[in-house]
């Protein structure tokens, strides 16, 4: 966020809609951070797609993969939406490392386990920037884009669910291994 009330990138188009300049400047400011950290995020979820190790963890691998393809499309939803308010999307590799909020994935990383709790706390700091801006953009008077980061928010929870579940499963077995041997 720049803080002023020219976006990032560029002075606003014309535009049909009727938010005010300033409050327009605003969103898109949101919304390109969030496209940021948005492809900052798919990008660390492919890290661990590529680096889960197919045979050991095939469906670690698959599960990594469809999360990733799901943010490809929220990331053209998000751009749209800034170009929509008049903005310029900001979505370049470069510009995404820069603006996103997330930690930088860890390249030390060999277990399934550990890949999903590293992609599982990404998705839980992701999921609270949504939520956040759930409320930003309502109370800026944009229910559109509250209602995007709203589905946004609610595909994510689930994965995020998903990904809990399965850490707990893995505890659950490694405790089960544990009381047959003794």
């Amino acid at each position: 966020m720049n803080g002023s009330s020219e976006p990032l990138g560029k002075s606003l188009d014309q535009t049909g809609i009727t938010l005010p300049l300033q409050v327009r400047a605003q969103l898109i400011d949101i919304l390109n951070q969030t496209l940021a950290t948005t492809i900052d995020l798919k990008t660390q979820i492919k890290q661990a797609h590529w680096n889960v190790g197919m045979t050991k963890s095939s469906n670690l691998h698959e599960l990594f993969n469809e999360i990733a393809t799901e943010l490809d499309v929220y990331i053209d939803l998000l751009a749209h939406r800034v170009t929509t308010l008049g903005g310029l999307a900001i979505g370049t590799a470069r510009s995404a490392a820069g603006l996103s909020i997330l930690p930088e994935y860890p390249f030390n990383i060999i277990e399934g386990k550990d890949h999903v709790s590293s992609i599982a706390e990404r998705l839980a700091i992701y999921g609270n920037l949504l939520w956040e801006n759930i409320d930003r953009t309502a109370v800026l008077g944009d229910a559109d884009t509250a209602y995007l980061y709203a589905e946004v928010s609610m595909v994510v929870d689930k994965r995020l669910w998903f990904l809990d579940a399965h850490l707990v499963s893995s505890v659950l077995q490694v405790d089960h291994q544990l009381a047959e041997y003794n």
